[in-house]
């Protein structure tokens, strides 16, 4: 079993004023199709962490079967969200999950989900790291191996210090398109994104 735990509780300072989850694409919300894609990948658990707009971002998810949990710590940045969901979650690993990644697909999230289940027959302390010529992105899985871990996270830098700690067990996984290293940050993204996305 995996748990995707979607990051969906950040203050999208650099949007300004617009919240970027709410941004629209094809009439959703961008954290609509991120949540879409997740669930038509067969994934086994899908745990939202909200924070910033919490009741928009619930509201724009509410036709999906997701569990939700409020991060009110959520201004201090990544690594309170990642605590709070993993509390929340069952599976055997943890898809860490950006909610502004929307250009991910369900075959995609297929890929690294089954790349998980076979390496983890072998390396209960699997890391798996989305690759893309040479490059890794995100979703980053880490196995229940480092649920200890993960709840213990330094504030501020997100997960990035317990990778730095286990290199021998990342396991990079061959992703077919870029992706996997875009998210947005500033409007000039989005605008970017858009353009792609029609191509």
């Amino acid at each position: 079993m995996l748990s995707a735990i979607l990051l969906a509780a950040g203050s999208s300072t650099r949007m300004a004023p617009a919240n970027k989850l709410l941004l629209p694409w094809q009439q959703k919300p961008i954290v609509y199709h991120t949540a879409n894609h997740l669930l038509a990948s067969g994934i086994d658990e899908l745990i939202v962490v909200t924070g910033h707009e919490s009741a928009a971002i619930a509201a724009a998810l509410h036709a999906f079967p997701v569990k939700f949990v409020h991060n009110p710590e959520h201004a201090k940045g990544l690594t309170g969200s990642i605590r709070s969901g993993i509390r929340m979650a069952h599976g055997e690993g943890y898809m860490i999950c950006l909610a502004d990644m929307f250009l991910v697909t369900a075959p995609e999230y297929v890929l690294l989900r089954t790349a998980f289940e076979q390496q983890y027959r072998h390396d209960v302390q699997c890391i798996m790291l989305p690759d893309y010529q040479g490059h890794t992105g995100n979703p980053v899985i880490f196995s229940s191996f480092y649920r200890d871990a993960l709840l213990s996270l330094p504030q501020g830098e997100g997960a990035k210090s317990l990778l730095r700690a286990h290199p021998d067990h990342h396991h990079r996984v061959p992703m077919p398109t870029d992706h996997v290293l875009r998210d947005l940050d500033k409007p000039g993204d989005y605008e970017d994104l858009i353009h792609r996305s029609t191509q």
